[in-house]
C-alpha cells in the first residue's frame, strides 16, 4: 500500500513527530510504501531516513520513498505554526494568523501536497491533527480516502481558536477515519467535530522498545545518592512546570536529597519563567535542553521518578518510555492518562488532581497553591517509600500494559483502519 503522512511542523520533535515517525517505519515493515510532507524552518537539514544525506545514508536508513517540506521563514513568511502554543523551537501561534496569513498557509500546503500526490499516487493519506493540513487534504483530494491521528493539541486549539475551527471543520466531519488516543479523547471528538463514533478507533499511542527499556525489572532505590527525578517536554506553564519546579524548592527547603533533571525546549515568557525558576534551584536542577530520544532514554533509566504536572495531554509518549525505563511514574489526573495507567500499583504510579482550569489549560489563580502543594506531596511520598520492598505484581502489571503499547502493536490496529477503509474505498 502507498501511504502518504502528513504533518504540519518538524518530524523529528514533538510527540506528534515522533509518532509520524514510527508510523512510517512501521508501515515500511510491514511491506508498505511511505512519502511524507511535513512543516519546518526555512534552516532545517533534512535527515537520511527523511531523504537527505547521501545517496549510501539514503538507501540504508531512509524510511520514505518521496518527502516533500514546506520551508516556513521561505516559503510562508512566518515561523511554523505550532499545534501547541509554546514549542520547544521558534514557531507562531495559530491565534496570532490573520485571514491573509491562514490563506497563505493552506496555498503553500496545497502546493506541496499536490505535487506529493501526483508524484506518489498515494492510496490513502495518513493526516496528524484534526486541524488545518488535514482539512486541507480532505478538500483537495475527496477522491483519496483520508485519515487522520488526533494527539490532543489538535483539540485544544480547535476550543481555543474558533475563528479556524469554523474554517476547518466540515471538512474534518468528512475523513474516513479517525485514531483516538483514548476512549476519552474519542468521546471528545464526538463531541467537538460531530464525527461519528464508528469512524473513530482508538489505537493509542506507542514507545520505542528498541529504545527505551531498563533491560531489568521494574523497580530501583535510592541507596547511595539523592532521588533523580526527571521531566521531559516543552517548558511551558501549560505543561505544569513552574509549579514542580516551586514543589521542589519546598522539598529541598526541608531538607530532602533530589535532584531535578529537565529536557526540553521552549521559547517567550513561559521559558523564562520556567529558567529562571530553576536556576533558582542551583545545582539541584539540571537543564539539559532538547535531547535526542536516545539520551532522553539513558536519562529515564538513571532516574527514579518520572514526573508530568501537564495541564492537558491525550496519552503522553512520554510516561510510557519512562514506565519502560524503569521510572515510578507522577502524573497529573487527565483522563487519558488515568484510563491508561490507573490500573497499575501506587507503587508504579501516583495520579495527582488537577486544578480547576479555565481556557482550556489554566490554573485559576486560587488554585494554584494547592496544586503546588499536591505535586509536593506526590514526590514527598516517593523520597519516603522508594527503598521500600514491591509488591510482587508490579512487574508482571507494568510489563502487561507495556505489551500493548509497543508501536508495534500501536501500527497493527493503525493498519487494519487503512486495509479496511482501502478496501471500502475500491
Amino acid at each position: 500500500m502507498r501511504i502518504l503522512h502528513v504533518l504540519s511542523q518538524r518530524p523529528e520533535m514533538t510527540g506528534s513527530g515522533v509518532s509520524t515517525l514510527a508510523m512510517l517505519r512501521c508501515a515500511g515493515d510491514a511491506g508498505h510504501s511511505n512519502a511524507l510532507v511535513a512543516g519546518v524552518p526555512a534552516a532545517f537539514a533534512v535527515p537520511a531516513q527523511l531523504g537527505g544525506g547521501t545517496p549510501q545514508a539514503q538507501e540504508e536508513h531512509c524510511l520514505c520513498s518521496f518527502s516533500s517540506f514546506v520551508r516556513f521563514g521561505r516559503d510562508l513568511p512566518f515561523a511554523v505554526t505550532g499545534m501547541s502554543d509554546v514549542m520547544p523551537y521558534e514557531s507562531s501561534r495559530w491565534a496570532q494568523l490573520d485571514d491573509s496569513q491562514l490563506d497563505a498557509y493552506e496555498a503553500c500546503f496545497g502546493e506541496c501536497l499536490r505535487n506529493a500526490v501526483q508524484a506518489f499516487r498515494p492510496q490513502i493519506i495518513h493526516s496528524n491533527h484534526l486541524w488545518v493540513v488535514t482539512a486541507l487534504a480532505r478538500r483537495l483530494f475527496p477522491q483519496i480516502p483520508v485519515v487522520a491521528s488526533c494527539h490532543g493539541s489538535d483539540l485544544r486549539q480547535f476550543r481555543s481558536v474558533p475563528r479556524v475551527a469554523r474554517r476547518v471543520l466540515a471538512a474534518c466531519r468528512m475523513v474516513d477515519g479517525v485514531f483516538a488516543l483514548s476512549q476519552a479523547q474519542k468521546r471528545d471528538i464526538e463531541m467537538l467535530y460531530g464525527i461519528d463514533s464508528r469512524r473513530i478507533s482508538v489505537v493509542a499511542a506507542g514507545y520505542d522498545r528498541q529504545v527505551f527499556g531498563c533491560g531489568r525489572p521494574w523497580q530501583r532505590n535510592t541507596a547511595g545518592g539523592p532521588l533523580r527525578v526527571l521531566y521531559a517536554g516543552k517548558l511551558s506553564r501549560a505543561k505544569g512546570v513552574p509549579w514542580l519546579l516551586r514543589a521542589c524548592a519546598r522539598l529541598l527547603g526541608c531538607g530532602h536529597d533530589m535532584v531535578l533533571d529537565i529536557c526540553g525546549g521552549g521559547t517567550g515568557s513561559d521559558y523564562e519563567e520556567c529558567v529562571a525558576l530553576a536556576r533558582g534551584l542551583c545545582e539541584r536542577a539540571v537543564l539539559h535542553g532538547n535531547v535526542s530520544q536516545n539520551r532522553l532514554a539513558e536519562l529515564m533509566r538513571a532516574a527514579h521518578v518520572f514526573v508530568l504536572p501537564s495541564f492537558f495531554e491525550g496519552l503522553p509518549l512520554v510516561l510510557l518510555e519512562a514506565l519502560a525505563c524503569g521510572c515510578r511514574l507522577v502524573a497529573t489526573r487527565l483522563e487519558g492518562v488515568e484510563e491508561v495507567f490507573a490500573g497499575l500499583p501506587s507503587e508504579a504510579v501516583t495520579l495527582v488532581d488537577l486544578p480547576r482550569l479555565h481556557d482550556v489549560d489554566r490554573p485559576f489563580a486560587e488554585d494554584e497553591r494547592r496544586f503546588e502543594h499536591n505535586l509536593h506531596a506526590a514526590l514527598k511520598n516517593c523520597l519516603q517509600t522508594m527503598n521500600a520492598p514491591v509488591a510482587g505484581g508490579v512487574s508482571p502489571a507494568v510489563d502487561a500494559l507495556l505489551d500493548g503499547y509497543s508501536w508495534e502493536a500501536v501500527f497493527s490496529r493503525v493498519d487494519a483502519v487503512y486495509r479496511r477503509i482501502v478496501s471500502d474505498c475500491c
